[in-house]
């Protein structure tokens, strides 16, 4: 089992995503013996945003780019290898200004490739990066109902396109609210991360 983990908190080890990430990846590695883990943390080596001499070299034929050109696309390349050989994807995504960071948005960028990790039919668009299972450990400083969460339902799309269909969200919330409100929060999270199959 190929595990891929994706951290994108900037604050390195004080970051409450990634202790839940981690523990995540904790879990599903002791349940898989011999599981192998890789482990880009954005925050620390974000990856480009998309701009547009990164489009410019997209859509420019691989046998016409120049070398600055396909060393950028070399580098979205490297992030689809990973997203197509994992088996499991667990993504710490703390919650910026009611959205995800732009690094984990930047990994999203670079992953989605019309005829690589989707494509368009005339049923409408089919995510090819299937049969794999996603968690994703979601810190905040607030608490949000579900039904007006303003960050989960963009990442969820985002999964769903990409054909990432098999997701489960983990909450961290109330970070912000006080000591007692953090420490019920992480507990849940704790909870949460303990009851995975």
């Amino acid at each position: 089992m190929n595990i891929l983990q994706i951290n994108s908190s900037l604050r390195g080890t004080q970051s409450e995503s990634t202790r839940v990430a981690n523990a995540i990846v904790a879990k599903v590695a002791a349940a898989n013996p011999g599981a192998t883990v890789t482990v880009r943390d954005l925050g620390a080596n974000p990856h480009p945003v998309l701009d547009e001499a990164a489009l410019g070299a997209l859509f420019t034929p691989a046998d016409q780019r120049t070398a600055d050109q396909a060393a950028r696309v070399a580098l979205d390349d490297a992030l689809i290898a990973e997203a197509q050989a994992a088996d499991v994807i667990v993504l710490g995504a703390p919650m910026y200004n009611f959205g995800m960071p732009i690094q984990l948005k930047a990994w999203f960028d670079a992953i989605a490739r019309a005829g690589v990790t989707f494509r368009y039919t005339e049923n409408g668009p089919e995510g090819l990066l299937k049969n794999k299972e996603v968690y994703v450990a979601t810190a905040r400083g607030g608490i949000y109902p579900l039904d007006a969460d303003p960050q989960v339902p963009h990442i969820r799309m985002l999964l769903n396109f990409l054909g990432l269909t098999d997701h489960q969200f983990i909450y961290s919330a109330g970070l912000a609210m006080g000591p007692e409100a953090a420490a019920k929060g992480q507990a849940e999270a704790d909870a949460a991360v303990a009851a995975l199959a």
